[in-house]
């Protein structure tokens, strides 16, 4: 019986062994030399011109690599253009890309007023020195908070307590609670009912996303940026930011506002860092959260 024991423990561990080797192996043979040349051409290189497919929100978690390395570098960045999901993306934007010509130019007012950003431009077969795309392929888990996976990629890290991305307050929308729920992301054990009892909430999201909300939120507003650099200016002149993982909370959580997000139980991408920034799992707590929020700020 011992014997057959040790025997079946053996096989398990040769087997653990074997895995792990495999592993180590597909790892050198892929990107071991990427990274190697990554981490040689940021010591060696004045100017970076960076690549990014998207979507939205993953490119404005890769802003603090970026305000990072501009402190000692010139970076370009180049926006590649209509790569198709390979999975479900429920209800995205972006007609089956990650970032087609529609979204680039919604985005391109607020990459412009960076100053971490020399280039920004559409991608057209310029040489690229970080490919950011590679986040999607190295071996991480993807369930650490999303601008990391940036800094896995180039060794570099920001200090995430401060600002990234820097706008001017909107001229005419203050102090609004400043709502944007995606239908990806959701979180089951909560609901937005609540809300019909506070008051100057406004949602700067897509129209359907607005009506599913309003159903059960009738004083909810809806205002429709121009584009992203509007969107910026609106959240960072807001009371508070509430939103779950999507464009809307990138932009919040990179300008710092004070900001509550509705943490996705299963896809835990996103973690608040820093001052004023709050998430939550349960019912209570966002509305205890909530009403924090409404009173302090």
């Amino acid at each position: 019986m011992f014997k057959k024991l040790y025997y079946k423990i053996f096989k398990s561990d040769q087997k653990n062994v074997l895995k792990l080797q495999n592993k180590i192996n597909f790892f050198k043979e892929k990107y071991e030399d990427k990274i190697i040349e990554i981490n040689n051409i940021i010591k060696n290189k004045t100017q970076l011109n960076f690549f990014h497919s998207g979507p939205l929100g993953d490119l404005i978690y890769s802003l603090p690599l970026i305000k990072k390395l501009s402190e000692s570098h010139k970076c370009n960045l180049y926006v590649n253009l209509n790569k198709k999901f390979t999975y479900d993306y429920y209800k995205h934007t972006g007609n089956g890309y990650y970032i087609d010509e529609r979204t680039f130019k919604f985005l391109f007012p607020l990459l412009k007023t960076q100053k971490s950003l020399n280039i920004i431009k559409k991608y057209e077969d310029e040489k690229i020195d970080i490919n950011l795309d590679l986040f999607r392929e190295i071996p991480i888990s993807f369930t650490f908070n999303s601008p990391r996976w940036f800094f896995a990629i180039t060794g570099e890290h920001f200090d995430l307590n401060n600002p990234s991305l820097f706008v001017d307050d909107h001229a005419e929308i203050k102090n609004k609670i400043v709502i944007l729920r995606s239908f990806r992301f959701r979180n089951i054990y909560i609901n937005y009912d609540f809300l019909k009892n506070y008051n100057d909430l406004l949602y700067v999201g897509v129209e359907e996303e607005y009506q599913d909300l309003k159903k059960n939120i009738p004083n909810l507003e809806m205002y429709n940026c121009k584009d992203l650099l509007e969107m910026a200016q609106i959240i960072k002149s807001s009371k508070f930011f509430l939103g779950n993982m999507s464009v809307g909370y990138a932009l919040s959580e990179t300008l710092k506002v004070p900001r509550l997000l509705e943490a996705s139980p299963e896809t835990p991408f996103v973690q608040p860092v820093g001052n004023n920034g709050f998430d939550f799992f349960f019912q209570p707590h966002f509305e205890k959260l909530f009403k924090y929020l409404n009173d302090n700020f």
